[in-house]
């Protein structure tokens, strides 16, 4: 792939620019050090998926019903 055609994408950890592609092993981080920075607050549980409240869904779950 030509130098001109790879894609650009910010670190979603330092946000520095860094290409996605095979040579970057880490993508979409620029670092195996951002990675694990990523992973480690994920582990932490700094980051989170939310979710709605049980009594909600089964309230939406009756509507559609």
């Amino acid at each position: 792939m030509m130098e001109a055609d790879m894609r650009k994408v910010k670190c979603p950890r330092c946000g520095i620019v860094t290409e996605w592609s095979s040579a970057n092993p880490y993508r979409p981080f620029c670092s195996k050090r951002c990675k694990n920075i990523d992973l480690g607050a994920w582990a932490d549980e700094d980051y989170r998926v939310t979710m709605i409240d049980q009594e909600d869904f089964l309230l939406e779950l009756q509507q559609v019903e």
